[in-house]
């Protein structure tokens, strides 16, 4: 490698590394609160921050240098106001960038913990998502940021199974419903029908009814605290979804819970599964909106988990005498597998 070379390579990686740092800063302003704050405030110094957040001063007199390096904040003095960047990654600003930040330390997390791991073998499972105190309780409005507007806007129009079933009404059910997002979503669209949510973490059932309650929606949609691996419902459902949840469940028995998910269908209604689609090509990873499934994959290994092919999904779901049919998104790698129950 000529010197030139090796030095561009230095830059790119030096610019990579500062990307890292910037939204690092952006995380802990997010899960304590300083952007909202400040946002509410208009302008304030540290300490009014400090005091208007619920926070230690001495640590939020470091973080708003730092907020102001990275061009979160302008400064006036001892006085600070949201920049335009930062008044983008305050949590409920249309469209805002919080994800970005929340991702990247979620990474970083999975990725420290695949690194160790690898020298073992071991498996922890899904419990690595709260292994950090401030990490599971921003997953559920992570997703929603990032794909709730989209099925709204993309999805439910583009899958005729989710008009017809607000037509007929019924039950929804969503298997690992996090926040409760698709559920809202779903009951803002269909008007006629009922959901369950059923997830593993305490931490989301209770985020998860509160914010069905702030939207007025406590009455028909319910959440509840289980086991997606092993569930029984008391009554036949006219839609089970599971939103990039699916792979979480396959490798301890994949056609057995397609089955589990077929029994507790009602006759006609459907399993409505929204997955990354992972390429038969791996060539295809190398397409940079396909990057993110190859590192998404390493890390799924941590929690006992891989990506699946959509059509090995829909061919699992024919296998238990259900009709699948497959719709691709978001260039081609989010996939949607409606696979009905004869009626």
């Amino acid at each position: 490698m000529s010197q030139g070379n090796h030095g561009e390579l230095k830059k790119q990686f030096r610019n990579m590394a500062r990307a890292a740092q910037t939204l690092g800063v952006a995380y802990i302003g997010v899960v304590n609160g300083l952007f909202t704050a400040l946002h509410s405030l208009g302008k304030a110094d540290a300490d009014a921050l400090a005091a208007a957040a619920g926070m230690d001063p001495f640590y939020v007199r470091r973080w708003c240098d730092a907020a102001y390096a990275f061009d979160f904040l302008e400064a006036g003095g001892d006085s600070f106001r949201l920049s335009e960047t930062g008044a983008a990654i305050v949590p409920t600003a249309p469209g805002t960038l919080m994800p970005f930040a929340a991702q990247t330390v979620l990474n970083l997390h999975m990725a420290e913990r695949a690194a160790e791991l690898m020298r073992t073998g071991a498996r922890p499972g899904e419990q690595v998502l709260a292994e950090r105190a401030t990490l599971l309780p921003w997953f559920g409005p992570m997703l929603e940021a990032n794909f709730a507007t989209f099925f709204e806007q993309t999805i439910c129009p583009g899958v005729p199974f989710f008009a017809e079933v607000d037509r007929r009404g019924g039950l929804a059910v969503d298997l690992g419903c996090g926040n409760g997002w698709y559920l809202r979503a779903l009951a803002r669209r269909c008007g006629a029908l009922r959901g369950l949510g059923i997830d593993g973490f305490e931490e989301n059932i209770a985020q998860a009814t509160r914010l069905a309650a702030r939207e007025g929606l406590g009455e028909r949609l319910h959440f509840v605290s289980g086991d997606a691996h092993d569930f029984t419902l008391d009554e036949p459902a006219d839609l089970i979804a599971m939103n990039r949840a699916l792979h979480h469940v396959w490798e301890v028995g994949g056609a057995t819970f397609i089955a589990r998910l077929r029994d507790n269908l009602r006759p006609g209604g459907a399993a409505v599964i929204w997955e990354p689609d992972w390429p038969a090509d791996r060539a295809t990873l190398r397409i940079p909106a396909f990057q993110g499934l190859a590192f998404q994959n390493l890390t799924e290994h941590v929690q006992g988990n891989h990506l699946l092919r959509a059509e090995e999904i829909a061919d699992a779901f024919a296998a238990q005498g259900m009709a699948p049919e497959i719709f691709h998104f978001g260039e081609g790698q989010e996939a949607i597998i409606v696979a009905r129950k004869p009626g």
